[in-house]
């Protein structure tokens, strides 16, 4: 079982920054592939970011490529997201999601586990 708990959301202007953080439970952090997805009001929920338990691979959703970046540190048992130029459209809440599948990580269903969300709202 794994428990993540996301934080660093807030209120930011157009063209500013954020960094987001996931920390998760449990001491088999490093075993999990680790993601991010995104819902804004009256949308679908979205994939954004993944990188895998080895962190050798990143993949991002086209509409954030070129400014969000993921990473993880494996002895904090953290994930980040961090996320430059941000745009009104990347408003949205942000969930943390974990998985020990190697699998098709745009799909929802691929993710075992998911986080309460950070809210991140983009003023114009």
């Amino acid at each position: 079982q794994v428990q993540l708990v996301e934080s660093g959301g807030g209120l930011v202007q157009a063209g500013g920054s954020l960094r987001l953080s996931c920390a998760a439970s449990g001491r088999t952090f490093s075993s999990y592939a680790m993601g991010w997805f995104r819902q804004a009001p009256g949308k679908e929920r979205e994939f954004v970011a993944v990188i895998t338990r080895g962190s050798t691979t990143t993949f991002y959703a086209d509409s954030v490529k070129g400014r969000f970046t993921i990473s993880r540190d494996n002895a904090k048992n953290t994930v980040y997201l961090q996320m430059n130029s941000l745009k009104p459209e990347d408003t949205a809440l942000y969930y943390c999601v974990a998985t020990l599948r190697n699998n098709i990580y745009v799909s929802l269903t691929t993710w075992d586990y998911w986080g309460q969300g950070t809210q991140v709202t983009v003023s114009s």
